[in-house]
C-alpha cells in the first residue's frame, strides 16, 4: 500500500484530532502567494550550565525546541538565514460532495479522537478555538511557561521553554487582534468550510502560481506559541525590527492568523494536480496510468450511450440538447492563440421555464458529475453587490478573494432566468464585464488598484435562460422539452435514484478523462473539409461564415472525443455538421414562432 494512502488529510479529519508536527496531507488551492520570509535555517544553543553547544536545524519548524538549561546563542557565527516561500491556501473551490465522499473513502487513514493525547487546546472545536483566540489574554495565562519575551533582528523567544520562534518575520504573530467578527479565511465562494493554511515551501516555488491546485505532505505546525505573542513583545521589538514597524496591524493579523484557525505545513513534497477526481490516476501521463485509460475506453461507446440517455432524461426529454451539453461538459482549452482561447465551448441553454426549479435541479445533476462547480444566480442583487474579481488589499498586503477565482477546469453554471428588470450600478456593471471577459477570453483581470493583471484561466460555463443570453456564448441551444414533469424535484430525484453507483462513477470518469485526449486532424480530413467549407460557400455565401467553420471545426472536435476518437473522421465532420444544421433549425424555428430574436 503507497505510504500517502495512510497520512492523515486536513480535508478530512478535523485539526483537533491531529497531534502537532505530524506528517499531514492536503488538497488545496494557492489563493495568494506573500512576499518570501527569512527563517534560522542553522542556529546553535548553549548550555547555561556546562556551556556544551549543539547545533539545530530549522528547517520545517516554526519554533525551535531548547532543553531546559539551553539558550539559543543570537550571535553564533554558525547560525545561518535561509528563505522559504509562503502560499495562503484554500481548500479547492467549490468541490463537489462526491469528490470529498471519495477521498474520504479512499485514505485508509482513519482517526478518530485520541486516547492518548488529549491536549484540551486540540479538543475544542474551531468555534472554540476561534473564541479564544479573539481573547489573547486569556489565552497567554493559560500558558504561564511563556512568561519572559524578548526580540532581536526580528527573532521572537519566549523564556522557560526554552523557544526560539525561527521565522524571521514572526514578530508579526496577532494578539490583540480588537476584531469583532470571526477571522475571515478569504475563499473564493460563499458557504465554503475546511482549514485554509499557511503553506512554507523550501525548493521548487517558482514552479507553482496562483489559482494551482495541489496535493501537499508536510509537517503540522499549530504550536500556540503562534498565537500569544502580544502588542507589548512586539512595541519591545520594533527597535530592534525597523522592517516590522513598516507592516502595518491589519498585515500582522493576516499574515500571522491564530494557529488554530489557520495551522501552518511546512511542505515536504508538493504535486501539481492535472485534476480533482479521485476515480482517476492522479497522473494521467505515466507509464502505471496507461492501463487504466486503454481499460475505460475500451467500453466508451456504452457509456456515451447511457450518458447521453441519462442528459436527455435530465433535460426534459431533449436529446440534442444532451449532445451539446456533453460536448460543453468535456470541452478544454488546450492552447491560446495570440490572446484567443481555443477550445473553450460556453453553451447557452435558452428556453428554460421561468419561474420554475428546473434550472436549480439541473445544477444539481451536473455537480453529481464534475468535480467542482458553482451555480451563479444572476439577479440584479447578486450582480450590483457580490464580489466577482478578487483585488488586492495593499493595506493588509493580501489578495481578497472574489468568485471568480477558480481554478480550472472548474463549471461555472450561470442561471439567467431569475434575472428581473432592475438597474445594474458600477460594481453590476464591473461584474457583468467580468463574466463577458471570462467567457469570451477565459481571463480575469484581478484588480490591483493602480492596474489591472491578467490571469488566464479554463472555466467552463454553461448559461441557463428564457430568451437569449445577456452574455456571449459560443453556441446558443434552445430547450425543446418533450415532457414537463408536474413535480420537477421528485422527478429529479428519482433520476438521480434509478442510476447505479456504478455507472454514476462511469459518467465521472469519462467526463474528466476525455479533457486530457490529444486530438489531431489528418491533411487528408483537413483538405476534405476546405473542399466542404467552398462547395458550402457556392452554393449559399450567406450560409457559413468562417467564424461558423471555427465553431464546427470545434463541435467535431468535442464530438469526435466524445466517442473517444483522437482523429477527426469523416463520418464525425458529416455528424457534426448535422448537428449544427437542427441546431440552427431549431433557433429559426423559434425566432418566427416569436417575432423576435432569440
Amino acid at each position: 500500500m503507497p505510504f500517502c494512502l495512510l497520512v492523515p488529510s486536513l480535508n478530512e479529519v478535523p485539526l483537533h484530532y491531529l497531534k502537532p508536527n505530524s506528517f499531514v496531507k492536503f488538497r488545496c488551492m494557492i489563493q495568494d502567494m506573500f512576499d518570501p520570509e527569512f527563517y534560522m535555517g542553522v542556529y546553535e544553543t548553549v548550555n547555561r550550565n556546562t556551556k556544551a553547544r549543539v547545533l539545530h536545524f530549522g528547517k520545517y519548524r516554526d519554533v525551535a525546541e531548547c532543553g531546559p538549561q539551553q539558550e539559543v546563542d543570537l550571535n553564533s557565527p554558525r547560525t545561518t538565514t535561509l528563505e522559504r516561500q509562503t502560499f495562503y491556501c484554500v481548500p479547492v473551490p467549490g468541490e463537489s460532495t462526491w469528490v470529498k465522499e471519495a477521498y474520504v473513502n479512499a485514505n485508509q487513514a482513519r482517526v478518530s479522537p485520541s486516547t492518548s493525547y488529549t491536549p484540551s487546546r486540540h479538543k475544542r472545536s474551531y468555534e472554540d478555538d476561534e473564541d479564544m483566540d479573539l481573547q489573547p489574554n486569556k489565552q497567554k495565562d493559560q500558558h504561564t511557561g511563556a512568561r519572559q519575551a524578548g526580540s532581536l533582528g526580528g527573532l521572537q523567544w519566549c523564556g522557560e521553554p526554552k523557544r526560539l520562534e525561527t521565522e524571521a518575520s514572526s514578530g508579526q504573530q496577532p494578539n490583540s487582534l480588537n476584531l469583532s467578527s470571526p477571522f475571515d479565511l478569504n475563499f473564493p465562494l460563499p458557504g465554503e468550510k475546511g482549514p485554509a493554511c499557511l503553506v512554507k515551501v523550501y525548493e521548487d516555488w517558482d514552479c507553482f502560481k496562483v489559482n494551482d491546485v495541489l496535493e501537499l505532505y508536510g509537517i503540522l505546525s499549530v504550536d500556540p506559541v503562534l498565537s500569544v505573542l502580544n502588542n507589548d513583545e512586539r512595541d519591545a521589538s520594533s527597535p530592534l525590527d525597523p522592517m516590522e514597524c513598516a507592516d502595518t496591524a491589519e498585515e500582522q493579523r493576516v499574515h500571522s492568523p491564530p494557529a488554530s484557525l489557520v495551522p501552518r505545513i511546512h511542505v515536504v513534497l508538493a504535486q501539481k494536480l492535472q485534476h480533482i477526481n479521485p476515480l482517476l490516476p492522479t497522473c494521467l501521463n505515466k507509464e502505471e496510468s496507461k492501463t487504466f485509460v486503454s481499460s475505460f475506453m475500451s467500453e466508451l461507446s456504452p457509456v456515451r450511450a447511457e450518458l447521453l440517455g441519462f442528459l436527455t432524461h435530465a433535460l426534459l426529454g431533449d436529446s440534442l440538447a444532451a449532445e451539446y451539453l456533453i460536448l460543453h461538459l468535456i470541452s478544454t482549452v488546450y492552447t491560446r492563440r495570440d490572446v484567443l482561447p481555443l477550445g473553450k465551448f460556453t453553451v447557452n441553454l435558452s428556453g428554460c421555464p421561468r419561474n420554475s426549479t428546473f434550472t436549480e435541479h439541473l445544477y444539481r445533476i451536473i455537480q453529481h458529475l464534475v468535480p467542482a462547480s458553482f451555480r451563479l444566480q444572476m439577479t440584479i442583487e447578486n450582480m450590483n453587490h457580490l464580489k466577482f474579481i478578487p483585488h488586492k488589499d495593499y493595506t493588509a498586503n493580501r489578495l481578497v478573494s472574489g468568485l471568480l477565482q477558480l481554478p480550472s477546469n472548474t463549471s461555472l453554471v450561470i442561471d439567467e432566468t431569475l434575472l428581473e428588470q432592475g438597474q445594474l450600478d458600477t460594481p453590476g456593471v464591473h461584474n457583468v464585464t467580468a463574466l463577458s471577459n471570462l467567457i469570451t477570453w477565459q481571463k480575469v483581470d484581478y484588480d490591483f488598484s493602480y492596474h489591472q493583471m491578467e490571469f488566464p484561466c479554463n472555466i467552463n460555463v454553461f448559461i441557463t435562460s428564457e430568451g437569449r443570453s445577456l452574455l456571449p456564448a459560443d453556441c446558443q441551444v434552445h430547450l425543446q422539452p418533450q415532457l414537463i414533469p408536474p413535480n420537477m424535484e421528485e422527478y429529479m430525484n428519482s433520476l438521480l435514484s434509478a442510476v447505479l453507483p456504478s455507472v454514476l462513477n462511469k459518467f465521472r470518469i469519462y467526463l474528466t478523462l476525455l479533457r486530457f485526449l490529444d486530438y489531431s486532424i489528418s491533411d487528408e480530413i483537413t483538405k476534405a473539409v476546405e473542399d466542404d467549407f467552398v462547395e458550402m460557400r457556392k452554393s449559399d455565401p450567406q450560409s457559413i461564415t468562417a467564424d461558423d467553420l471555427h465553431q464546427l471545426l470545434i463541435v467535431a472536435r468535442f464530438l469526435s472525443l466524445s466517442a473517444g476518437q483522437t482523429t477527426l473522421s469523416r463520418e464525425r465532420w458529416l455528424r457534426a455538421k448535422q448537428l449544427e444544421s437542427s441546431r440552427r433549425a431549431r433557433l429559426q424555428q423559434q425566432k418566427c414562432v416569436n417575432g423576435n430574436e432569440l
